[in-house]
């Protein structure tokens, strides 16, 4: 678990705080930055272009390069850009710095799925994989503790430099844990692992059964969970319960977050991808289906069920992907899901607006995310009922295609 415990603190650094930290440090930090609405609108739509553009660029070009090196060089990057955030004060470097770090963040997480994916046991991969993604959860959780403990009366900027000293402690340990990796166990050591060229990838996303079901799992996610998170509070709001409702709401996302990682990884790898995203993705669309009979009742379990899918589900799907593709594959694979992820998530948030326009309410908003949430339920049904590929060949993939 050494792995899995230095690569999840990376998570915490390039997704936690690289990701995070702004928007919970943002309504302190404009008391003494200038940072108006269209600001903050600017930074949210660029900072989410450079994360897909980031994914898209880990899927074309992440097989030339070496992901040692790159893991090692996002990390460098991002605490360099933590340090940097505590100096600024001019908006327009600051959007500039986090659109950085969005681009950094996506790249980082690419690089350690193929790591991971090269060096765990496969008995213990998903449990790995599940664990590193879960460390966007405990970053929620530190934004929060800088937040009630440091900012009130160190100021803003001290967040940011604690962050950057973060990731220069992770820097170090990572480059140690690099260095003393072992010979993969994905594949022998002398046969070079082969990667999808372009052409052939977009082929596979397309007519190859586990590839599109990631994107397609992925693209689902987006779209329910991103307008969660983004409506929730002014939800709760027009419904008249109190603000305090939201954040006990948060507060259940990110505690859950931290131990679903470690359990939902476990059973993926002792009973299967399938029992695993059945499981993650039914307590999802059971929270949100409560949540809209009653939010006042059930928002903390809709808070639970977010906790339990959003966080480890990255680390199931790369996974599950990982059983039928080579490491440098699934690498690219995930680049292209977290594409899809966005996608999903930009087309939810404007059909959000447009019910939101058309209705007059949130209720339609809330219906439709527990519908694509009950979507996803049966999509890990019919996975984990659907016969199980043969296994592939190390540094090949399954020519499983999606024609019967």
């Amino acid at each position: 678990m050494k792995m899995a415990v230095i690569f999840g603190m990376n998570q915490i650094v390039s997704h936690g705080f690289g990701m995070f930290l702004f928007a919970a440090l943002v309504p302190l930090m404009r008391e003494s930055i200038a940072l108006g609405h269209w600001h903050l609108a600017a930074i949210g739509a660029l900072t989410q272009l450079a994360y897909l553009t980031g994914a898209m660029l880990l899927g074309l070009l992440g097989h030339r390069l070496n992901t040692a090196r790159l893991a090692l060089a996002t990390g460098g990057l991002t605490t360099a850009l933590l340090f940097t955030m505590a100096q600024l004060e001019n908006p327009l470097f600051i959007m500039l710095t986090l659109t950085c770090l969005a681009a950094s963040a996506a790249i980082s997480w690419g690089a350690l799925v193929e790591i991971i994916s090269r060096h765990a046991r496969p008995e213990q991969r998903s449990t790995c994989l599940s664990t590193v993604s879960s460390g966007t959860a405990w970053g929620y959780g530190l934004n929060g503790l800088l937040i009630l403990l440091v900012v009130p009366s160190l100021g803003w900027q001290l967040a940011w430099q604690l962050a950057g000293a973060a990731g220069l402690l992770v820097m170090a340990l990572t480059w140690h844990l690099l260095r003393h990796l072992g010979t993969p166990l994905a594949m022998p050591a002398t046969a070079p692992e082969p990667a999808l060229p372009a052409k052939k990838l977009l082929f596979a996303l397309c007519r190859e059964r586990t590839a599109f079901l990631a994107c397609l799992i992925c693209f689902l996610a987006g779209f329910s969970t991103m307008p969660f998170s983004s409506w929730l509070n002014v939800y709760l709001d027009q419904r008249g319960l109190p603000a305090s409702l939201g954040g006990y709401t948060w507060t259940m996302v990110g505690i859950t977050g931290m131990v679903a990682g470690l359990l939902t990884g476990r059973l993926a790898d002792r009973r299967g991808h399938g029992v695993a995203l059945l499981v993650i993705f039914c307590g999802f669309a059971l929270g949100l289906l409560a949540f809209v009979y009653d939010p006042a009742r059930f928002a903390l379990v809709a808070g639970f069920g977010y906790g339990l899918m959003y966080f480890p589900m990255w680390g199931i799907v790369a996974g599950w992907v990982g059983k039928q593709y080579c490491a440098t594959t699934t690498m690219q694979i995930s680049g292209f899901c977290m594409v899809t992820f966005g996608l999903g998530g930009t087309l939810g948030n404007l059909l959000a607006g447009y019910l939101r326009t058309s209705t007059g309410s949130l209720d339609a908003i809330f219906v439709t995310l527990a519908g694509a949430s009950v979507l996803l339920a049966m999509l890990g049904g019919w996975i984990l009922g659907s016969s199980p590929a043969a296994p592939a060949q190390p540094g090949t993939s399954v020519p499983e295609t999606l024609a019967p």
